[in-house]
């Protein structure tokens, strides 16, 4: 029975031995703190003096702000109703751009499988079907006028044409051409 006490006891003294280690390492960490604190609170006084001087320099800040609410105030009661709508603003370089020719429905067999185009998933497709896009023609044949607009008129999804070159792809799937996109497609590797 009292065979492995001696390594059991060795053990003990091991676990003894690191906690002490330990104790020292924390009580030096601790010392240094102490004395580090010690050695900055001549700086506390500093810091004082400087939230003091900051807080002075600040007093007015309520009555500022009071005066800046009145002002705003009395111009939304000047104001007049603006009457014409706001200028249009530019977005990639066009003024909205102009709106491409769209379908009512898809031609022929039905609509082109639009997802084959890198950037369009199932709900921008869904999306293209809405605005009456429903072929790779269609896309193809956009101008830069016409993909500002499209860009403008993706709600969630803004220069999505211009970002991922909708037309040059829309151009080689128009003319029953492969993407490296629409091949893994076509595999089921992307939309399962």
């Amino acid at each position: 029975m009292f065979r492995d006490w001696g390594f059991l006891l060795g053990e003990i003294w091991a676990l003894i031995v690191l906690a002490a280690l330990v104790g020292v390492i924390a009580g030096w960490i601790i010392f240094g703190q102490r004395k580090q604190s010690a050695a900055g609170s001549g700086d506390a006084a500093q810091f004082k003096a400087d939230l003091d001087r900051s807080r002075a320099m600040h007093a007015d800040k309520d009555d500022r702000i009071r005066a800046l609410e009145a002002e705003i105030s009395s111009l939304r009661v000047s104001a007049k109703p603006r009457t014409t709508p706001p200028a249009p603003v530019p977005i990639f370089g066009f003024e909205d751009g102009v709106k491409p020719a769209t379908l009512a429905t898809a031609r022929g067999t039905g609509p082109d499988d639009l997802k084959r185009i890198k950037g369009i998933g199932p709900r921008l497709e869904r999306m293209c079907f809405d605005l009456g896009f429903y072929h790779f023609d269609q896309i193809a044949s956009w101008t830069p006028e016409e993909v500002a607009w499209v860009d403008a008129n993706l709600e969630g999804f803004a220069g999505r044409v211009t970002r991922d070159n909708w037309v040059a792809q829309a151009k080689i799937l128009a003319a029953d051409g492969e993407t490296g996109f629409s091949k893994r497609v076509d595999q089921g590797d992307v939309y399962s």
